[in-house]
Formats: structure tokens, C-alpha cells, sequence
């Protein structure tokens, strides 16, 4: 079991969902097969899991189970975000081949009802496709926005989709946010505030490879303009990143440990959320580095880990090493049980290796 790195008692875990600050603890919400240690053997569920220091974890009851028509193949990934004391959650709503958004609330953050009016956005509009899926939804400029992932595999682009609305319940499709030639789609979005700007990023899939997208910018009348981008997760063994702004105002990005290529991998589902990392944007340049609660976990060096003339090298078991070349100024580590998180210069890239 890790130590330092969330994971549920039993069954599947992978991308982080409804990541959120509500009624005194960090809430973390999860796809989740409670049943099975590896996917696929049952539509997807929501777990759940609550914090104060992203050190010690309670597991909680399943927030979201597939039990409706609209959500019979899963209730996948998603945000969540705060109203008037009531905690909403956003989700890919999948019948089917069809996928659509719905919504459940809650007054206490552990009980959840599904709104009777789901889908709350039933289709995909013409600028995507049946790739249509992890609403992130945020209060900016006086309305609340919904960035959907969505892509057209045809024309190789991947497109991120902005809804409207004024009471989180119903929806106007404004337009193509952002987009990315020669890829397949995006997934996983997070569009959250920081300081005056705002942070934008999705995981975007290419035909064998996929990046972390992340940009700060300027958002007005709906469109946002990009001013810093950068990619900081560079993986290799980590996916899905998401972003969620907290009560202080710190933008805080939890990933995924390992990814899908490790799905089945061992008989016990090796997977976990990575430790929480504050993005912040100094002179001109993104980075990405653990919260102040854990940053006492951190070391310096790691026997898998040995620097070389032009960077570092991290030894994986059976598989290539990760290889970084470049200056360094700093390096922390943390190793938890078979994982290694490597912060390079404060943040400015982060390395995962399933070792």
C-alpha cells in the first residue's frame, strides 16, 4: 500500500474527479470500479474520498453509482463546484455510444441526487463529435461556464467546447475555447481562476502519445486568450490531471498514478492519485509543486534516480528509462512505495515513474 499517495481499500481507481474544498475538508472523487481491480467489469462509479492535509484519507462512501438510464455505462469523469452552500457534481453521462453531462447535488457532501432534469446537456454540438465528454464547469465574469472535451478523429483536431449558463442547470452552447491540430481529441479539462487570470488545460490524445495542455490567459465574454503555456506533467507514468482552485485561492493539480498501460498490471489495482501540487505562474512561466502540507515528504535523492552530465536518468523495471536533459537547478523527490515523483527547478517539469 503507499504511504503518502491516496488509493481506495479496494477495487480500480483512475482519473480524479470533482476535486473541491466543501465544508472544511479537500473532497476527492474518483472513477472507480468498487468490485473489480481491473476496468471494464462493471460500468464506472464516482469514489470518494475526503482530506484536511493530503496526508491522512477517509474513504467514503460511493458518491455517484450508474443506476439511471442516461448513465447505465458509467458515470465518468467530471468536476464539481459550489453554490450557495450546496455542493454540485458535473459528469460524462454514458448510455450507449452516447455520451452527455449530468448533474447530482448535495447539502452534506457525502449524500448526492441526481437532478430529475439529466442530461443537462444531452448531445454534442456541430464543432465536436461522439467524443463528447468531462465537463468542467466554473464561475467567471459573472456566468457560470462548462469547457467540454470533445475532438473530431476525421479532421485530426481536438477542441475544447464552452457552454453558458446562469443557474448551473441549464445550458447554451457559445463556441470553440480552444483547440489542437493533429489529435485525435482532448479529455479532462480543468478551467479554474488564479490570481487575476485563469488556467486552462486538458489532456490531449494523439495517435500513439498524449500531452498535458496547460495555459494561463485572459478570459472575457467567452473567449479566452492564452498568454503563458506549458506542458509541467510530463508524465510518463501519470495521466488526467485535474485543477481545482481551493478557499486561499491556490490552484491545486491532482493526476493520475500510472495510467491506462498499467491497467491489469498486477493482480491489486496499482493506482493512486498523485500528490497535490500548487500551480502557480511566476515570472512568466508556469509551474507545478507540492501543496506546503507535504512538502516536508521530499528528498532530495532516490537510488533510481542518478543525475548525468545533461539531466537525469530514472531506471524503470523491464522498461526504458525516463530520461530528462536539461538544466538543474533543483530536484526534489518523493518515493512511495514503487512510484518516484521527480519536481525538476521548482515545479517547472514534473516526472512519474511506476518503477
Amino acid at each position: 500500500m503507499t504511504t503518502y499517495h491516496y488509493r481506495p481499500s479496494k477495487g480500480w481507481i483512475n482519473d480524479p474527479n470533482g476535486l473541491v474544498q466543501f465544508k472544511g475538508y479537500y473532497h476527492i472523487f474518483y472513477q472507480h470500479s468498487p468490485h473489480f481491480e481491473t476496468p471494464w467489469h462493471e460500468s464506472m462509479h464516482w469514489g470518494h474520498a475526503i482530506t484536511k492535509d493530503f496526508i491522512h484519507f477517509e474513504e467514503l462512501p460511493v458518491a455517484l453509482f450508474p443506476d439511471r438510464a442516461y448513465d447505465r455505462d458509467g458515470c465518468w469523469s467530471g468536476t464539481a463546484i459550489v453554490k450557495e452552500d450546496v455542493l454540485y457534481l458535473f459528469y460524462a453521462c454514458v448510455q450507449g455510444e452516447k455520451q452527455a453531462v449530468g448533474v447530482a447535488s448535495s447539502s452534506d457532501g457525502i449524500h448526492f441526487e441526481k437532478y430529475s432534469g439529466n442530461p443537462v446537456i444531452a448531445s454534442f454540438p456541430p464543432d465536436g463529435s461522439p467524443d463528447f465528454r468531462d465537463p468542467a464547469v466554473c464561475f467567471a465574469d459573472g456566468k457560470y461556464w462548462c469547457v467540454m472535451a470533445s475532438g473530431n478523429r476525421e479532421k485530426q483536431t481536438a477542441v475544447l467546447l464552452l457552454y453558458e449558463s446562469e443557474d448551473l442547470l441549464h445550458w447554451e452552447y457559445h463556441g470553440v475555447l480552444r483547440a489542437w491540430q493533429n489529435a485525435k481529441f482532448a479529455e479532462c479539462p480543468s478551467f479554474v481562476k488564479l490570481a487575476d487570470k485563469y488556467l486552462l488545460s486538458a489532456s490531449v490524445c494523439r495517435e500513439d502519445a498524449h500531452c498535458f495542455s496547460l495555459a494561463a490567459g485572459s478570459f472575457k465574454n467567452g473567449r479566452f486568450i492564452a498568454e503563458v503555456e506549458s506542458e509541467v506533467d510530463k508524465g510518463p507514468d501519470r495521466y488526467a490531471g485535474q485543477i481545482f482552485s481551493d478557499q486561499s485561492g491556490r490552484a491545486i493539480l491532482i493526476s493520475w498514478i500510472p495510467g491506462w498501460n498499467y491497467a491489469g498490471y498486477k493482480e491489486r489495482n496499482i493506482g493512486c492519485m498523485s500528490l497535490p501540487c500548487e500551480v502557480t505562474l511566476e515570472n512568466g512561466r508556469l509551474r507545478a509543486f507540492p501543496v506546503t502540507e507535504v512538502t516536508h515528504l521530499l528528498a532530495d535523492q532516490d537510488p533510481a534516480l542518478r543525475q548525468t552530465h545533461s539531466g537525469f536518468r530514472i531506471q524503470r523495471a523491464g522498461r526504458e528509462d525516463v530520461v530528462y536533459t536539461g538544466r538543474i537547478n533543483c530536484l526534489k523527490l518523493l518515493r512511495d512505495e514503487g512510484f518516484l515523483e521527480v519536481f525538476v527547478n521548482g515545479g517547472e517539469e514534473i516526472y512519474t515513474a511506476l518503477l
